[in-house]
């Protein structure tokens, strides 16, 4: 994958979630600013999502721990623990922010 190909995929997947962020109804905050997306959940909780380039990873870092996904097939695949990204982020969403955001 060249740096090109990891910029459309990480953008696909930033509006996937921002689209679902929007749907859903909760009160997330989510701002993003030069490849890095804030989500802020109404009980304080924050989550920080930013693009790995040199990498070709997409970062997760939670209030419990930081994940790193690299594109698997078409999964984003955490590199220590196997969890994909969106089900590990909906996952966290519920676990730390409190709401329902099925990704």
């Amino acid at each position: 994958m060249n740096d090109s190909e990891f910029h459309a995929l990480a953008d696909a997947i930033y509006e996937h979630i921002e689209a679902r962020i929007d749907e859903s109804g909760e009160d997330i905050e989510c701002e993003t600013v030069g490849g890095v997306m804030n989500l802020t959940f109404e009980n304080g909780v924050k989550f920080v999502i930013n693009r790995q380039e040199p990498l070709h990873q997409i970062w997760l870092a939670t209030r419990e721990n930081g994940h790193h996904f690299a594109l698997q097939g078409d999964q984003w695949i955490d590199n220590r623990q196997g969890h994909e990204l969106l089900s590990w982020l909906s996952l966290q969403a519920k676990r730390q922010g409190g709401v329902e955001l099925p990704l």
